[in-house]
């Protein structure tokens, strides 16, 4: 067993998963601190790496593509604080985070892990139900139904509605984004046959966020939401699939394969391909006619 304990939080490896625990320090954020710990199996991993500094390191995990719906919402968009795959290290334990990275790495190598993405969710997302106030509303979230109630700072055309109770069945996105400089964030949810591009502020199905301390909590709410949601990435036969060309009708076959032809010729001699590339490429279509 792999362990690193710091102010920051706890990560341990036990060859199956990492349990990623955050600490109890001032400094650790809100949302970390809500979210709680972490198992994270090791089939979710794409890589772990260390980077060191003066004065502190950090730790981080890189997880696969689809693998949990905290990321898949968010977008990438959290700030290091509020990412809960990294732990900041004080220099003096930067031995054992090597130790750490050397131990996961070794695992998903024994294990042939593969880094492409996922076709399911291999992280369960928060726990339900659960409440978030902030910005213009508060969001709240039972497994079924979003829940979205406007306080005395939303805007009057978007209040007038009342409150919203909106059925997961008629979701097709979540998205949560933060506040950026002077442009505000928000938590906005896509009603099938009702989508729209109005402003956060206007739109009945978002709660507009305004760069405050409890903004990230709204990611949870996001992810709790994306975790029940149909997976967006597709299954790695759907995707070949989908990247097959599609079927030439026999009497089309010829004439297409001629303009293949003719393209190939205009990229080589424009330069785009190599005499060697352009010569297979001519022989793989003049072997299909």
């Amino acid at each position: 067993m792999a362990e690193i304990i710091q102010k920051d939080g706890t990560w341990t490896f036990d060859g199956d998963a990492l349990r990623l625990t955050p600490g109890r320090d001032k400094n650790v954020s809100l949302l970390r601190k809500t979210l709680g710990e972490l198992t994270v199996p090791l089939g979710a991993l794409a890589g772990i790496s260390f980077e060191q500094g003066k004065k502190s390191g950090r730790l981080r995990l890189r997880l696969r593509d689809g693998a949990d719906p905290l990321l898949q919402a968010t977008g990438g968009k959290l700030a290091e604080p509020n990412d809960p795959y990294q732990l900041t290290v004080e220099s003096d334990r930067y031995g054992v985070a090597e130790y750490v990275v050397d131990e996961v790495r070794d695992a998903l190598l024994l294990d042939r892990v593969p880094a492409d993405p996922v076709d399911g969710y291999l992280l369960p997302g928060p726990s339900v139900p659960l409440s978030v106030s902030a910005g213009d509303g508060t969001a709240s979230f039972d497994g079924e139904r979003v829940r979205l109630e406007w306080n005395w700072k939303t805007e009057d055309s978007k209040s007038a509605a009342g409150t919203r109770s909106l059925a997961l069945t008629d979701l097709t996105t979540v998205e949560w984004h933060p506040a950026v400089g002077l442009e505000n964030g928000y938590l906005r949810f896509t009603v099938r046959g009702a989508e729209t591009k109005a402003p956060p502020k206007y739109d009945p199905n978002s709660v507009e966020l305004w760069g405050f301390k409890k903004d990230p909590l709204m990611a949870l709410v996001a992810a709790a939401v994306q975790a029940r949601l149909p997976h967006p990435t597709p299954s790695p036969q759907a995707a070949r699939a989908a990247e097959r060309p599609a079927a030439i009708a026999p009497e089309d076959d010829h004439d297409a394969l001629l303009r293949r032809l003719r393209e190939l010729g205009d990229l080589h001699r424009s330069g785009v391909l190599t005499d060697e590339e352009f010569a297979l490429a001519k022989q793989a279509v003049l072997k299909r006619m």
